[in-house]
């Protein structure tokens, strides 16, 4: 899932080729192409921008920003499905992606002289979010319990440990 802050400026680069700078009608136009993406349109709202820009006769140069979010939107439809994303609870906005990389990941990983394997951060990365999460007496519980299995009761027949003395 892409953030939606991108498609905002797109939609904007796309809104100066229609609109004159400072025009009251362009922040509507936005907000409505803005919305209809929101919804699950962008292929409909490219469609539209790419009418619009030929009905109007623009030529190459005034186009420019139309035609590349027409570009994006196409391109990127797979990634746009923003009612899936919500109704699944997922951000789509830049401040909450941000704000989860810089807690989660950054904090802990952006350390100077700090090497980490693949295995050893996604570990970490794992065991962070669970905390974050408020997850972390019930991970520990599950965690105890599994080591206790590993090391003991694959030891004896049948799983059953003997009770301690």
């Amino acid at each position: 899932m892409l953030q939606y802050v991108p498609v905002f400026e797109y939609l904007w680069g796309a809104a100066w080729c229609f609109f004159d700078e400072g025009d009251p009608a362009a922040e509507a136009w936005v907000a409505e192409k803005g919305f209809a993406v929101l919804s699950g349109k962008a292929g409909l709202v490219a469609g539209t921008i790419a009418r619009k820009a030929t009905a109007l006769g623009l030529d190459q140069p005034r186009r420019k920003k139309a035609d590349e979010c027409v570009r994006y939107l196409k391109n990127k439809r797979p990634y746009l499905d923003y009612p899936q994303a919500l109704s699944a609870g997922y951000p789509i906005a830049t401040g909450v992606i941000e704000g989860a990389w810089r807690h989660l990941v950054r904090d802990r990983f952006d350390i100077t002289g700090a090497r980490w394997s693949l295995d050893g951060a996604e570990a970490m990365l794992k065991l962070r979010a669970v905390r974050a999460n408020g997850d972390w007496d019930e991970y520990w519980r599950h965690h105890l319990a599994a080591e206790r299995e590993r090391v003991h009761a694959s030891r004896y027949a049948g799983g059953v440990i003997p009770a301690a003395a």
